[in-house]
């Protein structure tokens, strides 16, 4: 890895971090520093401090002038005018991370990490001792840490199916009708439903596309302030759903229609171990919104067209949505009309079911579909269409997951189980065979229990679901937004529990 803000983080114990430096090597470190610097200030004095007294006073009229200059300078920071300015996966290239670290430029690696307070330890969300905290959260978990295999299950018809995992850009439960929403945004979604399992309290761990990748891909929950895929040192340490079914032989691919290098994701994926990736840039730009990337159905079109021609099995391939995305731009008929962003929200979505209804018909009609499973699920929650009440409530977080596909060997089937994407690779992976025992942040969704929750994070807060009713806790009131019963105050400690200890885990990383 290249240097980063880490160092900095031990500088409130130097006793410790000059023990850990060998005697030679610290002499001579300093040594070099002291002559450095002398040479240095030689330097400046000889050839760069004449040249300033030499140098006219500015005039007023050069002020203007100096603006324009700068401007070109900050568009060369960010990278240049595109949407997504240059940040480190712009650099990664290869399934080699060696290479990948070694394209990394010192400087900026550097100066990002003291931007983002890489090197911070403060914990904002200490409401506890640490050891009560984990006793909190272990007592929580106990009964829902058991992994149930496909054998006892009897979920699958198969123990190694194909896996396509296509994450729905923005899907929240208030345009499903399945799940109380609206009727008629996602008519193919809804009748969809009774070809599969079907999830109904199931919900995001965060409010943003990076937080929800993390928590999807490595069962990791976000932190309400930070967002772990953008410091790659410590995203690099996290589990890889994509490894582990690498272990058992799966070939990994990885499809999204706008810049890769958004939000820090290529050098996140590279990292995962993912084998193949088809991007924005493999499209033409007639295909393109005028901001975010391809439209749904192009992506979808050449996933397809992709598959069929598939000759490495068994395959988990990932697909992510953006046209539901703002600005909520695609061809074709606006079934809401444009009167409002509510609406424009709504056409977008079921602009992007009547794609993925085409693509599960035609998905049908493959020789694959037979040995395959189709888990269509939200990357997170939305705002829209807003409903009455706290703006952080579970409506918003509250989300779809449906597993389709030739490979089910029970359909029609609702899963009413509460829980979250933090659970779905420790949940999903034994009933493949595949090794779940390093995401210890995911309980299994399968277990009949009373003892399931979903936790979920925002700035500043938390709530807590559970069969009995939610909490919302804002951290600036130091108090509940939402929680009408008594009974839910050891959902509230498990919440802060979950808060404080996750984050003191993204410090330590």
């Amino acid at each position: 890895m290249r240097l980063d803000a880490t160092p900095l983080m031990y500088l409130n114990t130097p006793k410790e971090m000059f023990a850990s430096v060998t005697t030679p090597l610290l002499i001579g470190s300093i040594a070099f520093w002291i002559g450095f610097s002398v040479l240095l200030c030689f330097l400046f004095n000889r050839m760069i401090s004449r040249k300033l007294l030499q140098l006219e006073a500015v005039k007023f009229w050069h002020a203007p002038i100096i603006l324009l200059c700068i401007i070109p300078l900050g568009i060369a920071g960010r990278g240049g005018l595109q949407t997504v300015p240059v940040n480190q996966s712009n650099v990664y290239f290869s399934d080699k991370m060696f290479a990948n670290h070694a394209a990394v430029n010192f400087t900026w690696s550097f100066i990002n990490a003291l931007s983002y307070k890489a090197y911070s330890t403060d914990n904002p969300f200490i409401e506890m001792e640490i050891d009560t905290a984990k006793s909190i959260i272990e007592a929580a978990r106990k009964p829902l840490r058991v992994s149930i295999t496909n054998d006892s299950l009897k979920l699958f018809n198969t123990n190694r199916p194909n896996v396509i995992l296509i994450l729905w850009e923005s899907l929240t439960a208030k345009v499903v009708a399945q799940l109380g929403g609206e009727q008629n945004v996602t008519p193919n979604l809804n009748s969809l439903v009774k070809e599969g399992v079907f999830f109904d309290q199931f919900y995001s761990n965060g409010d943003r596309s990076d937080k929800g990748l993390i928590s999807i891909l490595s069962g990791y929950p976000p932190q309400p302030n930070k967002s772990i895929i953008k410091n790659t040192n410590k995203a690099s340490s996290l589990p890889f759903m994509t490894k582990k079914m690498s272990e058992i032989g799966y070939h990994n691919s990885y499809y999204y229609g706008g810049d890769l290098n958004f939000g820090n994701m290529n050098s996140y994926l590279r990292n995962g171990g993912i084998n193949e990736f088809v991007s924005g840039e493999d499209f033409k730009k007639k295909d393109w919104n005028s901001k975010w990337g391809v439209h749904d159905h192009v992506l979808l079109n050449r996933f397809l067209s992709d598959i069929n021609k598939e000759q490495k099995t068994p395959f988990f391939k990932i697909l992510f949505t953006l046209t539901s995305h703002e600005p909520f731009e695609f061809p074709g008929t606006y079934a809401f009309g444009k009167d409002s962003e509510a609406n424009l929200f709504r056409s977008a979505h079921h602009y992007t079911d009547e794609a993925i209804g085409k693509f599960i018909a035609e998905a049908k009609k493959q020789p694959w579909w037979d040995n395959s499973v189709i888990i269509i699920m939200a990357d997170h929650g939305h705002p829209l269409p807003a409903l009455n009440g706290f703006f952080h409530a579970q409506h918003k977080f509250h989300i779809p997951m449906l597993w389709l596909g030739g490979a089910l060997a029970c359909k029609d089937t609702i899963i009413s189980n509460i829980g979250s994407h933090t659970d779905f690779a420790y949940s999903f992976l034994p009933l493949i065979e595949g090794d779940n025992s390093s995401f210890e942040w995911g309980n299994n969704i399968f277990i009949k229990s009373d003892a399931h929750y979903a936790h979920y994070v925002f700035n500043k807060g938390f709530g807590v679901v559970n069969q009995h009713g939610a909490v919302l806790y804002d951290y600036h009131k130091k108090s509940n937004l939402i929680n009408n019963n008594e009974g839910l105050n050891s959902l509230v400690d498990l919440g802060k529990a979950l808060t404080q200890v996750t984050y003191q885990d993204y410090i330590e990383r």
